[in-house]
């Protein structure tokens, strides 16, 4: 198995899930531990789940997925980006103190965690080939990795947020939206014109 292909792919799928992890720390207020680990563990889950079905759908679905992925993303961080900006200008104004939402919820969780695990669906199709993981065995090993590497990025990714929450945190909510809109952009960007 090529080991440094396969953490290579971990690390390159795991970063929308880190800028989702970013903005969800930067955004929550009284943010514990249980929370962090409640996110990191759901993308973590997505991106390891994600290239098994892509594995198990194959080359059959291949033009299917990679028709649609982007858009799923696009649309999905789009609402949600959308929303926490339009819930920030709302509430412009009346803050009087730092104050950020509570934490997040599953419904939202599970709708970020599908959409920053869309590209580890296509990436199961070749995932075998790109890291040489010609049996079940080895395909189970590259997916768990994948989730692992994922789950600490996206933990570490919260604590960083907080920390900028804390320090912004009345124009955390903004800047949070603004950035699931921008990475819906750049997913869908660059599945239209650089794939």
């Amino acid at each position: 198995m090529d080991y440094l292909s396969l953490i290579g792919i971990a690390v390159g799928l795991s970063m929308d899930a880190f800028a989702v992890s970013v903005t969800n720390g930067a955004v929550t207020r009284g943010l514990k531990f249980s929370h962090a680990l409640k996110i990191a563990f759901c993308f973590g889950l997505f991106q390891a789940m994600m290239p098994i079905l892509g594995w198990l759908v194959g080359k059959a679905g291949e033009g299917f997925i990679s028709q649609l992925d982007h858009w799923v993303a696009f649309i999905l961080l789009g609402y949600i980006g959308g929303k926490m900006v339009f819930d920030a200008w709302k509430e412009r104004g009346k803050k009087t103190e730092c104050q950020c939402r509570s934490p997040i919820g599953m419904k939202t969780l599970l709708m970020m965690a599908v959409a920053t695990s869309i590209d580890a669906l296509a990436t199961g199709i070749i995932l075998p080939s790109a890291v040489g993981a010609s049996t079940i065995l080895l395909m189970a090993f590259a997916v768990t990795f994948i989730g692992l590497i994922t789950f600490f990025i996206s933990l570490a990714g919260v604590y960083l947020g907080k920390k900028f929450g804390d320090v912004f945190c009345s124009k955390a909510e903004l800047a949070g939206g603004i950035v699931l809109i921008l990475i819906g952009c750049k997913i869908l960007v660059e599945h239209l014109f650089f794939s």
